[in-house]
Order: C-alpha cells, then structure tokens, then sequence
C-alpha cells in the first residue's frame, strides 16, 4: 500500500472503493475533463475500471481534506526511466478548485520524490491548459519544450508542453 503523506490542510492516501463515486462528478464533465489524457467518463464503473486499469508503475494517491476521507482529488508519479526521473500527473475536483489544494497536494509529492533520491520531475500539459501551466511555473518547474502533434486525445491531435524541475532547483514548496 502507499504511504501517507500529509500536509497542514490535506492527506494523500491510497485510493478506496469509494473514491470512483467522490470523483464522478468532476471526471464526467467534460469541462473538467478537456485536458485529461482520456475523455470523461459515463459512470461510477467506468471510472473504477479506468482506475483498476491504470499503468504499472505509477505511485497514486487520493487527495482529501485533513479529518475527511472523501477525495477530492488524486496525484500520481511514475518513473519514467531508472535513474531518477518521475513524471507526476493530477487532478482536483471542480468543487475544490481554486483554493490551493493542487499546488499543496503536487508540492507534497514533489517533497516525496526528492527526499527518496529523484533527480529529475517532470510533467507535460497541453498548452491551451493555462491553469495547470501557471501551477508547474509558479512551483519552479522550467517549460523546456513543445512536442507537436504528441496526443491523439478525446479532443482531437494536440501538441504538449513539456516541464521540468531538478531536486537542486526545488525550493521546498
């Protein structure tokens, strides 16, 4: 199982049976859901098949409010290639946004991946997704480059910025 992690308003812990349920409503809108990798989805069992059904590889972790366990939220790190690089992906729902919890919930498991010896997180966005791109920037990630064409997604062929950030350039959130 995942470790914990905490922070002063939020705990990241392993996802449970009733996280598809808390998380439905923001991955089925397809607002929410246009700069996902994949597009929303039609209901509770699709998303847990969608979420048994996920990478290996990949660490996850339901973001909640600290004394709640419904998520509001997941984060997920995969290693890329050994050697120490992590990609790190998220989501928050719509109904928690704009309060912060993203930058607290992605600067926790940033902290994580660092103190266990990464040398290197990335990322990569569509550029059109100005809110995800102003939160690597604002947490010290550096935009190194644009793949044209990279995604075949549910909204057409786009291209991805991609973002970057070294254990010695982190600031400790």
């Amino acid at each position: 199982m995942t470790p914990v992690l905490a922070t002063a308003r939020l705990t990241l812990r392993p996802r449970l049976p009733g996280d598809a349920a808390a998380l439905f409503p923001t991955m089925a809108d397809p607002a929410a859901m246009r700069w996902w990798s994949y597009a929303p989805v039609a209901s509770i069992a699709e998303l847990d098949d969608r979420f048994a059904g996920e990478a290996a590889g990949w660490r996850r972790w339901i973001v909640t409010r600290s004394g709640e366990d419904r998520a509001i939220g997941l984060v997920g790190a995969g290693e890329k290639r050994q050697g120490g690089v992590t990609e790190i992906g998220y989501l928050i729902a719509t109904d928690a946004g704009g309060q912060g919890y993203a930058r607290e919930a992605v600067t926790a498991v940033i902290d994580r991946l660092f103190a266990e010896g990464q040398r290197r997180v990335c990322a990569d966005t569509d550029p059109d997704n100005v809110a995800s791109n102003r939160l690597l920037e604002a947490l010290g990630f550096r935009r190194e480059g644009l793949l044209r064409g990279e995604w075949a997604t549910h909204i057409g062929v786009r291209d991805s910025v991609i973002w970057g950030l070294l254990r010695g350039d982190w600031r400790c959130g």
